[in-house]
Parts: C-alpha cells; structure tokens; sequence
C-alpha cells in the first residue's frame, strides 16, 4: 500500500489537487466520512479588476415617492445613480380617444380627468380650443369666474405639491398642512360648482350654470383663511435647516436644458425665464389683470419650491381681482344653436334641478322642449378645422388639440400634458446624484400620472 506522502496528502487530509486553487474547498476524511471546510476569501482579489458594480434597481410603480404609478428604472452604482429611465402607461384610461365618440360638451366629462389635480385647466384648454372654431366669445361674467375658478384650483394643485413633497422627504407636518389647506379649497370648489374633483363645470360657450348667491362671502372667507396660514409655510419649511439641504443644489436644470427638453411651468421659470400663459399669451382676460410671475435663478428642487409657494400667493392676488371683475350677466352665450334652452338649476338639497324649474321648462313649447332634446343627446356641430389653444396650468402649458369635420363629435381631441413632457427632465436631475436625491426631483416635478397617462 501507498503512504500518504507517496500520495500526497498532508496531515490534515486535503490533498496537493485541493491546495493547488485557493478557492477550492478543502476535504478531509472522519469517522463521519468526507469533511469538507469551506472558508471565505478577500472578495477584494476574488473579483476582477474591471468588474462592473452597477445595479440596476426599480422604483414603483407603486412606490409612495413616485407621485402614481410611475415607474423609475435607476442604474446605480453604491448609492450613486448613473443612468436614470422613467416608464409610463401604467394609468392609461384613453381619454382622448373617448372623446371621438362624445358630443363636444360631453368631452368636457373625459377631459376633466386626465390632470386630476387641474381639472378646470383640462376643461378650459378643450373649451377655448371649441369656442375658437366656433368662433364664439364667452360673456363677460362667465370669462372671469373661470378666472376665479382656475386660480382657486392652481392654490390646490401647489398644495399637494408642496404635502407630497414634504411626505416624501420626512417633513410630515408639512404634509398635514398642506393636505388640511387643500381640503379648504375642496370645499370652496364643491360650493361654487357641485364637486370637488372632476367639474365639468365649464361648458363650450360658457358654465355649466351659475355661481351660488352667496359665492362673494365663501370665496372672502377662504382668502382670509388662506393669508392667515400661508406664513406658517416658511416657518414651518421655507428656513428649515435639514429641508434646506435636502433640496438646495439637488435635481439643477438650467434653461438651455429646460428649453432643449420643452420644460415650462416652475420647472422653467425656476432656471430663470420668466414664460407664463398667462403673460406672454394671454388667454380669458388675464390681460386685465395685475399680478407678477415669480422667477428664480437657481434651478434646483428649493427653487421650484419657493416658487410654487410664491404663486399661491400671486393666485389669491388674482382671486380677490377676479371677485370685483364678476359682473352680473348671462353665464352661456346666447346662442340658441349651442346654449341649452333649459337653463341648469341646483335644488336646495343640492341635487339636480328644482322641481319649479323643470315645471317650466316643461310648460315652454313643446318645439322648445324637442329642441332641447336633439341639443343634449345629438350636440350641437362645430364647422371644419382644428385649433390649439394653451393655458397655464400649475405644471406648466397644457394645451389642448381639438380637430373637427362640421359635425357634433370631435374627429381628434389631443392634451399636450406639461407632465407627460416635464418627465424627461427626471434623468437631467437625478443622474450623478444619490438615489435619495431622485425623490426630491421628482417631487419638484410635480407629475400627475393622470395628466401623462391620459
């Protein structure tokens, strides 16, 4: 028989094979049977030199942090992020191909629910683009409570902004406030127009209806409620030292990239252009009114908040104007051929119309009442062509398409969403940042999955 040493295998039972690679487990026999001892190595020399460390990790579509279901695919390397991707379509309700097979007023309905957070912006940029081709101007009283309107929603929309940023970042308080300011505004909105959400309240040609009796003290009381709390934001965020510096310098765009990218809103005018809608092209007489657009010169996520905050400001400005603009007058044009002969009235319950009111309606005509009739199921035609007509929604321009061929339907509605668009600006923010600082550029994005989905 053999010796261990002609076989050469050392004393403790591994065998010149086992030493010969290092990473090999060695083995020894027991009375157990084969033993095998598997030790760590310095992973330092285990890899190679040039290896890749990148990772690539997902965040959503249902992570909190991502304003909806918004999908962010990071590249990352440590907690550097080097490639950074956003994937849409996971809210996609095809609004705009719905509107095909509505009636003019009834796209309003569909539109109204793309940007959840603006739904009167929706509905004014579908009307505006209507009434351009049916070459129909709103009166007087109707243009500037969609003014108020519009303005009362912007305050809103900034709010959610400024909670879901502060939620995002760990300033919950921040999110408490501003989720509790918002709901005032809700209550206004369902006040003024019947909902909270989704309206439909302006119609091409005008509103829905009129404001109630007593719109002069609810929307006074709301502006007395609002200048008292909006203070509490700087103290509560504006000077906050950790606030500070997690948005200060973190998601920089300058405005050559905001301009190569088609960024608008606080997005643009936080890098220094001063381009608003509602300056630059004015739109519902907002000619007629003095207020200032906020600019920064920073271009980073504590830019575009101060910003927003700023606007709110501006917009409660705009309210108290549009309050001594609203004269009394008709709320629909007259136009017989577009205005429904029944002019819509809210019950004291709140829903539906009085019964007086029906009553006349009723006991008009019965031509009137046919009339009325072929008006609400067919809709009234709108001559050939197409428009673009753009507003200043709280995320920037939102324009709406709309093409005609003469007849009681849109052949095309298209939005141009500022989310859908502003979302492309996330891997100019984010690349070359920490992971953590993704959270605060897209929150200072502001998207709203709604609007991009569509």
């Amino acid at each position: 028989m053999s010796t261990d040493a002609e076989q050469g295998t050392a004393a403790d039972g591994t065998t010149e094979q086992d030493t010969a690679d290092p990473y090999a487990a060695r083995q020894r026999e027991t009375t157990e049977g084969t033993v095998y001892t598997v030790t760590g190595g310095d992973w330092d020399t285990l890899i190679d030199s040039d290896h890749d460390d990148r990772i690539v990790i997902n965040m959503g579509p249902q992570h909190p942090s991502t304003h909806g279901v918004l999908r962010l695919v990071l590249e990352v390397e440590g907690e550097t992020v080097t490639q950074g991707r956003a994937v849409i379509g996971y809210l996609h309700t095809g609004i705009e191909k719905n509107c095909e097979y509505r009636t003019w007023t009834q796209g309003v309905t569909f539109v109204t629910r793309a940007d959840y957070l603006s739904p009167l912006f929706n509905e004014a940029a579908f009307c505006l683009a209507t009434e351009r081709l049916l070459d129909v101007e709103v009166p007087r009283r109707a243009e500037h409570i969609r003014v108020l309107l519009m303005e009362l929603n912007r305050v809103g929309s900034h709010l959610v902004a400024l909670a879901t940023g502060g939620m995002e970042l760990g300033a919950l308080t921040g999110m408490t406030s501003g989720f509790r300011e918002r709901e005032e505004v809700l209550h206004l909105l369902e006040h003024l127009t019947g909902l909270r959400m989704n309206h439909a309240f302006f119609r091409p040609g005008g509103l829905a209806q009129d404001l109630p009796d007593d719109w002069r003290e609810k929307v006074t009381e709301f502006l007395a409620v609002m200048r008292k709390r909006l203070p509490d934001y700087d103290k509560l965020l504006t000077g906050q030292t950790i606030w500070k510096q997690r948005m200060q310098g973190v998601g920089y765009l300058p405005v050559d990239g905001c301009l190569a990218l088609g960024a608008s809103g606080p997005i643009l005018r936080a890098a220094g252009l001063p381009w608003d809608q509602r300056k630059t092209m004015p739109y519902s007489g907002y000619d007629e009114y003095d207020f200032e657009v906020p600019v920064a010169t920073e271009a980073d996520c504590y830019a575009r908040y101060r910003l927003r905050v700023a606007e709110i400001h501006e917009s409660l400005k705009i309210m108290e104007q549009a309050m001594d603009k609203i004269e009394p007058g008709r709320v629909m044009v007259d136009d017989p051929k577009i205005a429904w002969p029944a002019q819509l009235s809210i019950g004291s319950d709140g829903m539906g119309n009085t019964l007086e009111h029906v009553r006349k309606i009723m006991g008009q005509s019965m031509e009137s009442l046919i009339h009325h009739f072929k008006l609400v199921t067919e809709g009234f035609h709108v001559p050939p062509g197409q428009a673009y007509v753009a507003v200043e929604s709280p995320r920037g321009e939102l324009g709406a398409h709309v093409v005609s061929d003469g007849g009681t339907r849109p052949v095309r509605v298209h939005m141009r969403d500022p989310s859908f668009v502003n979302l492309q600006t996330m891997p100019a923010m984010s690349e070359g940042g920490q992971i953590a600082d993704v959270i605060a550029a897209v929150a200072s994005i502001d998207p709203v999955m709604g609007g991009c989905d569509r």
